[in-house]
């Protein structure tokens, strides 16, 4: 019995968050206008969220892990090209 409480309050918080984002979805334009006409308009410079940051930090390590990998499958290939064509030479 208490695993169909615990899967019920599992549920019903999921229902509850998914109310809340689209609540907030819909009444946003009505914030921002609003906001404008009091002239408490949310600025524009926003820093960004922790999220955000730690996203930018993985997408910056995938294009640093990329470009290593590049570099290190061409100077392979270019070790491997030219032992082979010594060892071609050498058939001959």
């Amino acid at each position: 019995m208490n695993r169909h409480f615990h899967d019920s309050r599992y549920y019903l918080s999921r229902a509850v968050e998914h109310a809340r984002l689209g609540v907030t979805e819909s009444v946003a334009p009505l914030v921002s206008r609003v906001r404008s006409r009091i002239g408490r308009d949310e600025p524009e410079g926003e820093e960004p969220s922790r999220v955000d940051r730690v996203r930018e930090d993985v997408t910056a390590l995938e294009r640093r892990a990329e470009t290593r990998v590049r570099r290190t499958v061409g100077s392979a290939r270019t070790r491997v090209g030219r032992s082979g064509s010594s060892d071609a030479d050498d058939e001959r």
